[in-house]
């Protein structure tokens, strides 16, 4: 959130990140009144930031009735993280060619400012290592120099939101994803499309088995959070 940020936008902000913490649940409703008082506004900018949020999929409308917090079934977000996959995958691949030399540098310091956060990122900091890491995802689609990608990477990006980091956050995976992060940084300056297609698609597929396992986990009762006893 940012300075210049209007205040739908830092409203949606904060119930972006109660929804990764849990405080929002997956079908639990957002209650105009309550959230209003609760936050100290208006209910107009309140609803207009539920609006924000409903067209990144994160939050479903009802007619007549208050908006809940999205809650896709596996197939639905396996399929949205397959397109996800391919929506990457062409990002670096296309970085490799279009990048600046800037832009390359910008991806190489957010890996290093995730990779130094995620040593003892805890609690609520855990939110600010998954920013950093959508950042560098960002980066890179923006760094294809294809606006039409990056404007359907960050539409699709938004709506995987909280099962995106349910994944990232697990402290068994940590090293995993700076591994992998790593080695598209390394792969971008070295403008090497085919290093840097294969990393991304592992990198998504790692995502697609921990959502796997965390509607397995739903299923069978456990509780869904980040901690690294239930997940990758």
């Amino acid at each position: 959130m940012t300075a210049s940020s209007s205040l739908p936008e830092q409203i949606a902000t904060r119930l972006r990140r109660n929804i990764l913490r849990g405080v929002l649940a997956p079908g639990d409703s957002i209650k105009e009144r309550d959230n209003a008082i609760e936050m100290g506004v208006s209910r107009t900018p309140l609803r207009e930031a539920v609006r924000i949020l409903a067209k990144e999929g994160l939050v479903v409308l009802r007619p007549a009735r208050s908006s809940v917090v999205a809650d896709p079934s596996l197939k639905e977000a396996r399929d949205s993280v397959e397109v996800l996959q391919a929506l990457e995958t062409l990002s670096g691949e296309l970085a490799c060619v279009n990048a600046s030399d800037a832009e390359i540098a910008e991806i190489r310091d957010l890996f290093e400012r995730h990779s130094a956060l995620s040593e003892t990122a805890e609690g609520d900091a855990l939110i600010d290592l998954f920013e950093v890491d959508m950042e560098f995802h960002t980066a890179i689609a923006r760094a294809s120099h294809n606006p039409a990608l990056a404007e359907t990477h960050a539409a699709y990006l938004a709506r995987m939101w909280r099962q995106r980091y349910l994944s990232a956050v697990q402290r068994r995976a940590r090293e995993r994803v700076r591994r992998q992060h790593e080695n598209i940084v390394l792969g971008l300056e070295a403008r090497d499309p085919t290093r840097v297609g294969a990393e991304i698609n592992a990198h998504i597929a790692a995502l697609i088995n921990n959502l796997v396992r965390l509607f397995e986990a739903r299923e069978a009762g456990q509780p869904v959070t980040s901690n690294e006893n239930n997940i990758e």
